[in-house]
């Protein structure tokens, strides 16, 4: 692929950048750079070789749910500065 200003524009517009005309020169130097690298890239054979989502194979070993009563609500009360018998009483910070 070749790279010049109206790519380097067309590309601009797309990511919603503003681009100056004095830095066009070096954009394409540098794209063109990436587009050698991934060329590049598309020469190794990666037959059999899967795909990755993440970088490690571990698995998240899920657990039940189970409620538990851990602290009361009493105890979970206890170092609230404002509360009533049931819920933490905090200023309203919303104004209608």
């Amino acid at each position: 692929m070749i790279i010049d200003k109206q790519t380097i524009e067309k590309v601009a517009d797309l990511a919603r950048i503003e681009v100056e005309d004095k830095d066009i020169d070096t954009l394409i130097g540098d794209m063109s750079k990436i587009l050698t690298f991934m060329e590049k890239l598309n020469e190794l054979d990666t037959t059999g070789v899967e795909p990755l989502v993440y970088m490690n194979h571990e698995e998240n070993i899920w657990r039940e749910d189970v409620v538990r009563q851990e602290i009361s609500t009493e105890e979970g009360l206890k170092n609230a500065a404002v509360h009533n018998e049931r819920f933490f009483m905090v200023p309203k910070i919303i104004e209608k």
